[in-house]
C-alpha cells in the first residue's frame, strides 16, 4: 500500500496525525512501526495540544531526516539538503493549507479545555485533520522521489 493511503489509515483508527505520517514511512527506513508510533505520540495537536506546529509537519520532516539526514557532524552536504527539503516541505504544506500551526489550521487554540471540548464537538480532528495527514504524505512522496 502506498505511504499517503497507509498514512490515511492509520489516521483512521484513531492514531494521531504524527503518528500516522511517521508509521506509514517507517518501512521505507527500517524503523518499526512501533518504534514510529512512540517516536511520534507526543507531536499530535501540535505539539502535545499546543496547537504548534501541526504533528503532521513535525513527522514529515521526521522523514526528511531519515531519508536526508547525516549521520557524521562534519556532512554539511546531507545538512543542508535536509534543511532544504524541509523548507520546500512547509512552503507547499503552507500554500495549500494556509499554515503550519495546528491552532490556525483548525481555527481554535485547543490549549484551552473548552476549546478542546469545542473542536471535539465541531469534529475538526475528523474533518480537517485527515486533509493535513493526505496534504504531508503527498508533499513527501513528491519530495522523497525527486530526489
Amino acid at each position: 500500500m502506498e505511504s499517503k493511503e497507509q498514512a490515511e489509515k492509520f489516521f483512521e483508527r484513531g492514531f494521531l496525525c504524527s503518528q500516522s505520517i511517521l508509521m506509514a514511512y517507517a518501512p521505507r527506513f527500517n524503523l518499526e512501526r512501533d518504534t514510529a508510533s512512540r517516536l511520534a505520540a507526543s507531536f499530535g495537536g501540535g505539539l502535545a495540544r499546543r496547537g504548534e506546529t501541526c504533528g503532521a509537519v513535525i513527522a514529515a520532516c521526521m522523514v526528511i531526516g531519515l531519508n536526508f539526514g547525516h549521520t557524521t557532524a562534519d556532512d554539511l552536504e546531507s545538512k543542508e539538503r535536509t534543511y532544504q527539503a524541509v523548507h520546500e516541505f512547509i512552503s507547499q504544506f503552507q500554500a495549500r493549507n494556509g499554515s503550519i500551526e495546528c491552532s490556525q489550521l483548525l481555527d481554535i487554540d485547543i490549549r484551552e479545555p473548552a476549546n478542546l471540548e469545542k473542536a471535539r464537538e465541531q469534529q475538526l480532528f475528523t474533518t480537517r485533520c485527515p486533509v493535513f495527514v493526505s496534504t504531508a504524505a503527498e508533499i513527501l512522496n513528491l519530495l522523497l522521489a525527486d530526489h
